[in-house]
C-alpha cells in the first residue's frame, strides 16, 4: 500500500501521511457499501431523514475541528474553513427533507392504473476536488443519501482529512456501516474503479475539464450516468450605468476568495470602454487591501495556493503578461501568491484559460451586444456577474450570456436551495437545489390492470 504525505500550504510543512487504497481496496469498500445500501432503502423515508439530521447535528458539533482540519490541508482561512464546515451540517439539513417528498406519479390511463416509483441506483461513486474538500462532498453525498443509494468518495489526494472525518461522524451519527464509505486514494485508481466497477451505477465528478471528459467517456462505455463540473473562466461584466464603487469593493472577492482556486472565480473583469480607466482606479485601493496571511488569523481574506506546482502553474500566466497592479503576499515558506491584476487582449492565453489562482484579467468593451459576446468567447459556461442600475439590460445580458449560474449586482454563485452547474465545458448536469435528491434516482414505471 502507498501513502501521500498532506503538506500544510501555509508552511510547507507535513500534517500527515495517509494510506492510499488499491483497487482491490476499493472493491472491497463498494461490496459493503451494495450490502449497505439494500439496508438503507429499505428503511423508512422517516427513518433515512431522521439519521440525516443527526448526521448534520454531529457535524454542527465539530465545525471547528473540522475547521481547522480545512486549515491544514487546504490553506482556507479560519472564518472561511468555518463558513464551509458549517455549511456542510446545512446541506445534511437540507436533505433530510428529501426522502418524504422523492414522490413519483399516478398517470391516467386505460384499463388499469399506471403509477411511476423513483428508485435509487445503488451504490453512487463520488470524486471530489481539492479546492473546497467539503462543500463538494456534501453536495454529492447528501442528497445520494436521502434518495436511498449507499456513497463511496473520493477525497482528492491533496485533501483527504476532511471528507475521512465526515465518515467518522457519519457512522458516530448512526448511518449504517457502509452507507457513506470515504476512499482515499489516486484518481487513475480509485477514481478509475468507480468508472469500470459493475456495482456503482453512477458517479458524480467535479474537477478539470481535461479528468472531466476522461470520466465522461469511461461512463459512457459502461453507459453510466454522469455528474460533472467542470472549470470556469467567468466574466465579471461592468457596465458605465453600475454602481462603481460598489461593484469595484466587489472585485477582491469575487475572484480572490480562496486564493482563485475557484472554478467560479470571475477571472475576466469587462468593463464598459468609457468607465474602464476610472473603474481600475476603484479597483486598485480595493486590491491593495485585500488581507492575504496567516489562515489561523480571523482577519484572513486569503490563504495560500494548494500547492508548489499550482504556485509555479500561476505564475506561468502571469510571467509575460501586462501586470496593471497586485496586491501583498507574505514572503517565506508556504505556496504564496499575490493578487494580481491583469490588463490583457481577448486573444491572449491569460484570458482565455482558467488560471485557477488569484489573477485577474481585465479586458474593455464597448456596448451591450459586445459584452455578452466578449462573456460567450470561452470554451466555459459555469458562472458570472453583471452590474448595471438597469433592470432591462441586466435581464438581457442575463439571458444573453452561456453560463449556469449567473447573478446581477453581486457575485453570488451557490446556494444550497437553487441548482448549481455549468454549460459548454463547464460540465453536464446540476446539483443541489430542490430537485438534486431525483437526479440520484431512476424513475420505474408500473401498470396496474384493472381485474
Amino acid at each position: 500500500m502507498s501513502a501521500f504525505t498532506v503538506l500544510n500550504p501555509a508552511t510547507g510543512a507535513a500534517v500527515r501521511d495517509v494510506e492510499l487504497a488499491s483497487v482491490e481496496q476499493t472493491d472491497a469498500a463498494v461490496a459493503r457499501a451494495v450490502r449497505a445500501q439494500r439496508v438503507w432503502a429499505e428503511l423508512a423515508p422517516v427513518a433515512r431523514a431522521d439519521a440525516l439530521r443527526r448526521f448534520a447535528t454531529v457535524v454542527e458539533e465539530h465545525v471547528e475541528e473540522l475547521a481547522q482540519l480545512e486549515l491544514l490541508e487546504a490553506g482556507h482561512p479560519i472564518s472561511s474553513a468555518r463558513w464551509e464546515a458549517s455549511h456542510v451540517a446545512q446541506v445534511l439539513n437540507y436533505y433530510a427533507g428529501a426522502p418524504e417528498r422523492l414522490i413519483g406519479r399516478q398517470i391516467p390511463v386505460a384499463g388499469g392504473l399506471d403509477v411511476t416509483y423513483l428508485e435509487p441506483y445503488g451504490v453512487v461513486g463520488i470524486i471530489v476536488p481539492w479546492n473546497f474538500p467539503m462543500t463538494i462532498a456534501s453536495w454529492g453525498f447528501a442528497p445520494a443519501l436521502a434518495a436511498g443509494n449507499a456513497v463511496v468518495l473520493k477525497p482528492a489526494e491533496l485533501t483527504p482529512l476532511t471528507a475521512m472525518r465526515l465518515g467518522d461522524l457519519a457512522v458516530e451519527a448512526g448511518l449504517p456501516e457502509g452507507v457513506f464509505t470515504v476512499v482515499p486514494g489516486a484518481g487513475p485508481v480509485v477514481g478509475e474503479r468507480f468508472v469500470t466497477h459493475p456495482d456503482v451505477h453512477k458517479v458524480v465528478f467535479t474537477g478539470s475539464t481535461r479528468v472531466g471528459t476522461q470520466v465522461a467517456a469511461g461512463c459512457a462505455r459502461e453507459l453510466k450516468p454522469v455528474t460533472l463540473e467542470l472549470g470556469g473562466k467567468s466574466a465579471n461584466i461592468v457596465f458605465a450605468d453600475a454602481d462603481l464603487e460598489a461593484a469595484a469593493a466587489a472585485v477582491p472577492g469575487s475572484v480572490f476568495d480562496n486564493a482563485g482556486q475557484d472554478c467560479c472565480a470571475r477571472s475576466r473583469l469587462l468593463v464598459e470602454r468609457s468607465v474602464y480607466d476610472r473603474f481600475l482606479e476603484l479597483v486598485e485601493p480595493a486590491v491593495a487591501a485585500w488581507r492575504v496571511g496567516d489562515p489561523n488569523d480571523e482577519g484572513t481574506e486569503m490563504g495560500p495556493l494548494i500547492s508548489a506546482a499550482q504556485r509555479d502553474r500561476v505564475a506561468s500566466y502571469v510571467d509575460g503578461a501586462d501586470v496593471a497592479f497586485r496586491g501583498t503576499a507574505p514572503d517565506g515558506d508556504g505556496f504564496w501568491f499575490p493578487p494580481t491584476v491583469v490588463l490583457a487582449g481577448r486573444d491572449e492565453r491569460i484570458a482565455k484559460e482558467e488560471v485557477f489562482g488569484p489573477v485577474v484579467a481585465v479586458l474593455p468593451f464597448d456596448d451591450e451586444a459586445d459584452a455578452i459576446a466578449l462573456a460567450n468567447d470561452t470554451v466555459y459556461g459555469l458562472a458570472g456577474s453583471i452590474w448595471t442600475r438597469d433592470l432591462g439590460r441586466g435581464i438581457r445580458v442575463s439571458r444573453g450570456v452561456r453560463s449556469g449560474v449567473l447573478s446581477v449586482n453581486s457575485h453570488s454563485s451557490v446556494r444550497y436551495a437553487t441548482p448549481f452547474g455549468g454549460m459548454k465545458a463547464s460540465g453536464l448536469g446540476r446539483e443541489l437545489g430542490p430537485d438534486a435528491a431525483e437526479h440520484f434516482t431512476q424513475t420505474k414505471n408500473v401498470f396496474y390492470a384493472t381485474p
